[in-house]
């Protein structure tokens, strides 16, 4: 981003160049998760999965349930509309399934932004938000200013 007076690059008081970063993900989460099951209805490999009780590391606690999460390999300078269109594009045709398994776990989508700019913000675009009503999610960002 750049400095609309100047042209030049936008910096921060640490003079580092200003960066924003998004992210969106389909998490299913609880215990007795069917890692394999989910994997093959969406026809999706799993960014991320882990079994309850498993550790990141050996000085780590333990996980506290089984996961499976989902991002779209989309880069994270892009905005995070796109983030959301590309996950909302994968798993569009398997809303049902995704709702049947709010019964028994957990299913959200995880947004995260991230800046070292505390003055920034961002918009997101009313289509993709078709993906939290189908899902009866929340739409919720985590954000993270450094």
């Amino acid at each position: 981003m750049s400095n609309p007076t100047t042209n030049e690059p936008e910096v921060t008081h640490e003079d580092e160049p200003v960066y924003f970063c998004f992210s969106a993900s389909l998490r299913i989460f609880g215990d007795g998760l069917d890692i394999d099951e989910i994997s093959r209805t969406l026809g999706l490999t799993p960014t991320h999965s882990h079994r309850k009780g498993a550790r990141r590391g050996s000085r780590s606690v333990p996980w506290p349930h089984d996961m499976w999460s989902y991002e779209p390999a989309v880069d994270e300078a892009r905005p995070l509309h796109e983030h959301i269109m590309a996950l909302w594009d994968a798993v569009r045709p398997h809303i049902p399934y995704l709702r049947d398994l709010k019964r028994k776990f957990h299913v959200d989508v995880f947004c995260g932004y991230r800046s070292n700019s505390g003055t920034a913000g961002f918009e997101v675009d009313h289509r993709c938000l078709g993906l939290f009503a189908e899902l009866e999610v929340p739409f919720g960002v985590s954000v993270i200013v450094a």
